[in-house]
C-alpha cells in the first residue's frame, strides 16, 4: 500500500518587516466610480480569497530590502486596475449597494521573511502556516480607508520568494487575482498584457439589492471554521494520462477535472454519514463563465466575479458513471440556468462554498506568471476563506508540464485525516504538501 509521510515543522515562522502603499503611476480621474457590485459579487460577501505564488527567484528580483525593481512595474500595472487601488463605499439611500470608488488610494503591500528555505517550506509547512504568506485585515466598520486588496512579498532563506495576494471575494474571483499577477509579470518584462482588465458589467440583469437594515451593510468578518483542515495533492502528467485512459471507454471526452472531481467526490462521500438511509449524494460545482459560450461572451479579462454554481446529485453510481455524469452535466449547462441562478442570488446571505460539498473547476487560471524569462512559479496555492462545514475541493492546473493537476481539499479535520489515507487516492501516487494533517 502506498503511503504519504508529512513532516510538519513548527520552527518555520514568518516575520513581517514593513508595510507600504503602492499607488498607480497615473491617476484614474477625480470622482470616477466603478459600477455597483453585481448580485453575484454581493453573494460572495462572506468569503475572502488568498493566492500564493512561489518562485525560486534565481535572478534575485525580490531582495528583502530593495524592492524598487518591482515597485515601478507594480505602479504601472495598477493603473490598469483601478478597482484594486480604490475603496469600498455604500451608496446612500434605503436601497444602498456596495460600489468601489476609484480614488487611487492604493494597495497595501507587506514585506516579510520566512525562517526557512523554500524547499523546507513546501515540504513541511502546514496550510495553516501558509496563511501567514497572504496576510489579511478584515473589513472594519468604516471601510473608506481600508484596502480591499493586499499584496505580501516574503523572502526565504537561501533564495526564493512567495508573492501572496488577498482580497474580499466581493470584488474579484481567483481568475482575477491570477490574471493580475500575470499582467504584473508581463509589465515587469516590458511585454504587452495578453488579457487587459474589463469592467463592463456582466451580460445578466442583476436584481435590485435588498434594503439594508438601518442603512448598514451586514458583512460578518470572514473567518475559517476552526475545525476545518486543508491539504494539497499533486498528480503527475503520466498519472493523469493513465487515469483518463481508464475511463475512456465510458467517457471518451473526460477531462482531468471530470476525473478528479469524481474521484474526490466519491471518496469524500464515503466519509460522510448518510441521513435517513438516503443514498443520494449532492455536489455543488463552481465553474468560471469566462470561457463559457454565451450569447454575450464574458471577456477573459473581466474583473469581478464570473462564476456559476450548479448542483449535481447522484445515487449509487459506479466510478466511471460518475465521471461521465460530471462531464455531461457541465456540458449541458445553458445560459438560462446561469441567468436564473444569478437572479436567485439577489437576496443571498449565506456561504457560497461548502454548505453543500463544493468542487471548483479552476482550469482557466493563468499560471504563466514569470517575472523573468526562464522562471515559472514552482507552486501556486489558492485558499477561500469561510468555507462551510461540508468542505471544498479545488481542481487546478499544475505548474508542471502536460496533463498534471493539483487538487486542494478543505474538510472537517477528522474527515481530511481519513482522506489522506484513502487507498483509491494513494494508488495514484500523489505528492502531498502544505497539509494540516
Amino acid at each position: 500500500m502506498a503511503s504519504i509521510t508529512t513532516s510538519h515543522s513548527p520552527s518555520l515562522s514568518v516575520t513581517l518587516h514593513s508595510k507600504l502603499t503602492a499607488v498607480s503611476s497615473e491617476p484614474t480621474g477625480s470622482g470616477k466610480t466603478h459600477h455597483e457590485l453585481s448580485a453575484l459579487d454581493r453573494a460572495m460577501a462572506q468569503h475572502t480569497l488568498h493566492m500564493v505564488f512561489y518562485y525560486r527567484d534565481q535572478d534575485e528580483l525580490f531582495g528583502l530590502y530593495d524592492l524598487d525593481s518591482w515597485r515601478e512595474s507594480l505602479s504601472t500595472v495598477l493603473t490598469m486596475y483601478p478597482t484594486m487601488t480604490g475603496r469600498l463605499l455604500l451608496e446612500q439611500g434605503h436601497d444602498g449597494n456596495w460600489q468601489v470608488r476609484w480614488n487611487d488610494a492604493g494597495v497595501r503591500v507587506v514585506k516579510g521573511s520566512v525562517d526557512g528555505t523554500l524547499s523546507d517550506w513546501l515540504n513541511s509547512a502546514t496550510a495553516s502556516q501558509e496563511k501567514l504568506l497572504a496576510s489579511w485585515n478584515h473589513m472594519p466598520v468604516d471601510p473608506t480607508t481600508w484596502s480591499p486588496f493586499r499584496i505580501q512579498v516574503s523572502n526565504f532563506k537561501e533564495g526564493g520568494v512567495a508573492i501572496g495576494i488577498s482580497c474580499s471575494h466581493m470584488l474579484a474571483d481567483l481568475t482575477c487575482l491570477a490574471s493580475f499577477i500575470k499582467s504584473w509579470t508581463l509589465v515587469h518584462r516590458n511585454l504587452p498584457i495578453t488579457n487587459p482588465p474589463s469592467f463592463t458589467p456582466l451580460p445578466f440583469s442583476p436584481p435590485s439589492p435588498p434594503p439594508l437594515s438601518n442603512g448598514h451593510a451586514k458583512l460578518p468578518p470572514p473567518q475559517q471554521a476552526k475545525d476545518m483542515a486543508k491539504a494539497t495533492f499533486k498528480f503527475s502528467s503520466s498519472t493523469m494520462q493513465q487515469c483518463l485512459s481508464n475511463v475512456h471507454h465510458i467517457c471518451p471526452n473526460a477531462t482531468q477535472f471530470d476525473f478528479l472531481c469524481a474521484l474526490f467526490w466519491t471518496r469524500i462521500s464515503h466519509l460522510k454519514p448518510l441521513k435517513n438511509n438516503d443514498q443520494t449524494h449532492s455536489l455543488s460545482i463552481c465553474i468560471d463563465l469566462r470561457k463559457k459560450l454565451l450569447k454575450e461572451p464574458i471577456p477573459f479579462g473581466y474583473f469581478g466575479n464570473a462564476l456559476h454554481f450548479t448542483m449535481l446529485s447522484l445515487e449509487g453510481e459506479d466510478f466511471g458513471s460518475v465521471v461521465s455524469a460530471v462531464n455531461r452535466h457541465l456540458a449541458g449547462i445553458e445560459e438560462e440556468e446561469i441567468r436564473c441562478a444569478i437572479e436567485r442570488l439577489g437576496s443571498s446571505n449565506r456561504c457560497m462554498y461548502g454548505e453543500e460539498l463544493t468542487c471548483v473547476c479552476m482550469e482557466s487560471l493563468p499560471y504563466e506568471a514569470k517575472f523573468s524569462d526562464n522562471e515559472k512559479p514552482v507552486h501556486v496555492s489558492c485558499h477561500v476563506g469561510n468555507v462551510a462545514g461540508k468542505g471544498l475541493i479545488m481542481v487546478m492546473p499544475s505548474c508542471e508540464e502536460g496533463l498534471a493537476r493539483t487538487v486542494t481539499v478543505m474538510l472537517p479535520h477528522e474527515e481530511l485525516a481519513e482522506l489522506i489515507k484513502d487507498e483509491a487516492i494513494l494508488q495514484l501516487d500523489p505528492t502531498t504538501l502544505l497539509s494540516d494533517i
